[in-house]
């Protein structure tokens, strides 16, 4: 991988980590279209790279981690709701590490992952139309594993883990710009795991170049991911998931297309 293949792939992540269309099988399709070697450091950087995005959220809701209102109780609640609910993608994500590296490699489950996504994001707003939850201290414990245990669905490439966690946040009754703010709470300790892990799973691949590329494409997705947060919240309040879900089916059938013609290995 090259310093412009890594800035590609890094802008790719901050665009797409915190929409509803699956950073991960972006990344993996702009990665073959690009002829990015499938070696290790490839997976180690598609996994890691994910760090600059987690960074983003917790520049952009430095109070809500650091300073929430009503001091320390309100700290431990929030700090505990999300260790509740990334208990089930660390259990999840140890115990199938080895299938989840594989399912990166595929186009294929890409694909078809965007268009079934698609498909279930055209019915989500007339699903759920009378949320309950208008704030994230109304979240219980209960509500919070449930939407962790809805998040695991994005360990399969292409289903989105932001699309996951907020479809998850709405079935437990939460108003749109709640389920996604709480999903891009998850997502700090949830890619933090993923990422720690991965990197002591790969140091070995690591040297001075790939620490290199390493901080330039965590840099690029950190400010790519900031300007992609705040244009949802804005879009999601006024806007339901139509938009997002066309694009998936559109993008997936291209995809489909491609891997047929022989374009885009399966």
């Amino acid at each position: 991988m090259g310093l412009l293949e890594a800035i590609l792939v890094a802008i790719v992540e901050g665009l797409t980590e915190f929409l509803p269309i699956s950073s991960t099988g972006h990344m993996i399709i702009t990665e073959k279209l690009l002829g990015v070697p499938d070696d290790e450091f490839t997976k180690l950087f598609t996994v890691g790279i994910q760090l600059g995005a987690i960074l983003a959220v917790v520049a952009l809701y430095w109070k809500k981690f650091f300073f929430p209102p009503g001091g320390n109780v309100h700290r431990i609640r929030f700090y505990s709701k999300l260790l509740v609910a990334v208990v089930p993608a660390l259990a999840i994500g140890f115990f199938a590490a080895d299938a989840i590296d594989t399912l990166l490699e595929s186009s294929l489950t890409v694909a078809i992952s965007l268009i079934v996504g698609g498909i279930v994001l055209l019915f989500i707003d007339s699903l759920f139309k009378t949320p309950q939850i208008h704030q994230e201290e109304e979240i219980t414990y209960k509500s919070a594993f449930w939407i962790g245990l809805w998040q695991c669905m994005a360990m399969i490439p292409g289903v989105s883990r932001s699309a996951s966690s907020i479809i998850g946040g709405m079935q437990q009754k939460l108003d749109r710009k709640i389920a996604a703010e709480f999903s891009f709470f998850l997502a700090v300790p949830t890619m933090a795991a993923a990422t720690g892990y991965k990197l002591l799973k790969s140091a070995s691949v690591i040297n001075s170049t790939n620490i290199q590329l390493f901080a330039i494409g965590n840099l690029v997705a950190f400010v790519v991911a900031i300007i992609a947060i705040k244009f949802f919240i804005r879009f999601l309040q006024h806007n339901g998931f139509k938009l997002f879900a066309y694009y998936r089916i559109i993008i997936g059938t291209v995809l489909l297309a491609l891997i047929q013609s022989g374009t885009l290995s399966r």
